[in-house]
């Protein structure tokens, strides 16, 4: 064991739905980040500390890059970018194809003018055969000068110690930035207005989900429990009908799956009610982009 320790920021770049957040949950040993089969889960830029024997790594799991087709996803994409400035390593996480598609090729174009190294992860390689993990390895090396290029299932924890003796060996010796017991930066209300989220995105369908935002109205703990109010938004009075369900059945459960993720975070029982609001194209207004934490960050 080295005699003095490492610490570093690490950014997590890629496409959409590549399972950026699912490898830094997987990392830290719990959940902070949401994950759903659907694109652009990620909305903004998100800090998450883990620290061990051998120092710390500061990880910042960023929205994966995409084209904007709203003033939301122009945020996304520029919370994605900002975070190539001033980190020690790139963490640049694709799926197992050796085809490599426009989206690919626009980010290693992006990454020749960053001189920050750079690490590839090939990412769910339990999905394809053993022998197919060559062919990608290889023509991602023809693409761009990576310094390390490690085949990982981020969901099944495979490559796990090989990526952070890769990420340490890279960060410079100096001391952590956090204490031990940090974890991230984010507030428990803003974790759990994530959580939310994350259940319209589970549940809901198509176009319905990526048009809605949360906000934490109140949020206090008591003795026994935590009482939340939170308030849903979408665009569409249609969506709103969509998103309380018949009889009320849908948001009934969004908030049972929202409050059982409520309280593995909180460590307590929670009592969660959530109301649907309607806010017309709130993803086109830089007003309502910024009334709901989408602001970017330094």
């Amino acid at each position: 064991m080295e005699s003095v320790k490492r610490a570093g920021y690490v950014t997590i770049i890629g496409r959409p739905n590549v399972g950026k957040s699912t490898l830094m949950n997987h990392i830290l040993g719990m959940k902070l980040a949401i994950t759903s089969r659907k694109p652009q889960t990620t909305r903004k830029r998100m800090l998450t500390v883990y620290t061990e024997e051998r120092g710390q790594i500061v990880f910042l799991d960023t929205p994966g890059i995409h084209k904007a087709k709203n003033k939301l996803g122009e945020y996304m994409d520029r919370a994605a970018l900002n975070t190539l400035r001033d980190v020690d390593l790139i963490l640049w996480i694709v799926e197992p194809s050796s085809f490599i598609g426009e989206g690919e090729r626009a980010i290693s174009k992006l990454l020749t003018d960053v001189n920050v190294p750079v690490i590839l992860l090939i990412n769910k390689t339990d999905t394809v055969k053993d022998r197919e993990i060559p062919a990608v390895i290889e023509a991602y090396r023809a693409l761009f000068g990576f310094e390390r290029i490690i085949p990982i299932s981020a969901k099944h924890n495979i490559g796990r110690e090989e990526l952070l003796t890769a990420v340490f060996s890279f960060l410079p010796y100096g001391e952590p930035f956090y204490d031990e017991e940090t974890i991230t930066d984010e507030s428990e209300r803003s974790i759990v207005s994530e959580l939310i989220r994350e259940q319209l995105l589970r549940n809901l369908s198509e176009e319905v989900p990526h048009g809605t935002a949360v906000e934490i109205e109140s949020m206090k703990e008591n003795k026994d429990r935590w009482v939340i109010d939170a308030n849903i938004f979408c665009e569409k009075k249609s969506h709103k009908g969509m998103i309380i369900g018949k009889d009320g059945q849908m948001l009934k459960k969004i908030g049972v799956g929202a409050r059982k993720e409520a309280e593995k975070l909180l460590d307590k029982k929670v009592m969660l009610r959530l109301w649907v609001k309607v806010k017309k194209d709130w993803r086109n207004d830089e007003k309502g982009i910024r009334s709901f934490g989408y602001r970017d960050q330094d």
